[in-house]
């Protein structure tokens, strides 16, 4: 007679028993050109950005579109779990332009800090022009303040003292026809100092809007209705957290961290800061 099977012949703990169907998430680099998958909202893409400083990474679908998502895990390749990790940096070549598009000076350095200077209105717009001519204004010795709104510029004049060797370049935002800041613009080139300061400005509400919305996987940037917040309402309008100041700053990261170069800028803020800075970097 022969014996019945033994069913429970063996150590059934011998091997991984809890083991997922697919395997176990293993870590992968977060390399641009990898194609993955986020698990949670069946978004399929290439990873065409990575910002190690929020720990996100940017995936393109085949439609161009674009989406970020926080690394770790929660990702397939090819099927398998994955978390994303960042990925060992290589020492780069050094490059051969700056990200304003100057040829790139290795070595050089910073100059001692001029008496002129470049006022904006922000913090955001003194972070996106470090950003993009940070080397350049290092190498000219030109510091960038922000003022924290332009209704008080003309007090900020008085403090400074502008003159032929302390001349002033300010970028202020919606400097259009019969706006405040044109208003406020005329009144200090009509002034005493008015010879010694620069006011250029482009024509929008925030400058956000200069980053080129291609970059953030939109055509165009909303229309924010007038008695709304422009940053609240646009991140409202782009389904981007919005509760509260700390949504918006991770919302700017977001925005900065798109921007590679002046290439990724609209041009009427790319001539302008540039004019700025041939302004208070001119012979006396």
């Amino acid at each position: 007679m022969t014996s019945p099977t033994d069913r429970y012949a063996g150590d059934v703990l011998a091997a991984d028993w809890r083991a997922p169907k697919n395997g176990r998430t293993v870590d992968v680099p977060a390399e641009l050109g990898l194609v993955v998958e986020e698990v949670t909202t069946d978004w399929c893409g290439e990873i065409v950005a990575v910002d190690r400083d929020l720990d996100t990474v940017t995936l393109e679908d085949r439609r161009a579109k674009r989406r970020t998502f926080p690394m770790g895990p929660g990702f397939l390749l090819e099927g398998k779990p994955v978390a994303l990790v960042r990925a060992t940096r290589a020492n780069p070549k050094a490059a051969t332009r700056t990200a304003s598009g100057s040829v790139a000076v290795h070595g050089a350095k910073a100059r001692v800090a001029r008496a002129s200077r470049i006022f904006v209105e922000g913090r955001h717009d003194a972070e996106l022009v470090e950003k993009v001519w940070g080397d350049d204004l290092r190498i000219e010795g030109v510091v960038v303040e922000f003022l924290g709104g332009v209704d008080d510029l003309a007090e900020h004049l008085r403090d400074f003292k502008p003159g032929p060797q302390r001349r002033v370049g300010v970028l202020v935002d919606h400097l259009v026809p019969g706006s405040k800041e044109s208003r406020i613009a005329q009144g200090i080139a009509r002034s005493g100092v008015g010879k010694h300061v620069l006011i250029v400005g482009h024509p929008f509400i925030d400058v956000w809007q200069a980053v080129k919305p291609s970059r953030l996987g939109f055509k165009r940037w909303p229309d924010v209705p007038r008695g709304i917040d422009w940053k609240t309402g646009t991140c409202q309008q782009l389904g981007w957290p919005h509760r509260n100041q700390a949504d918006i700053a991770r919302a700017w990261k977001h925005v900065l961290g798109a921007v590679r170069g002046f290439g990724d800028l609209d041009p009427q803020l790319l001539g302008r800061v540039e004019e700025l800075i041939d302004f208070v970097t001119a012979p006396d």
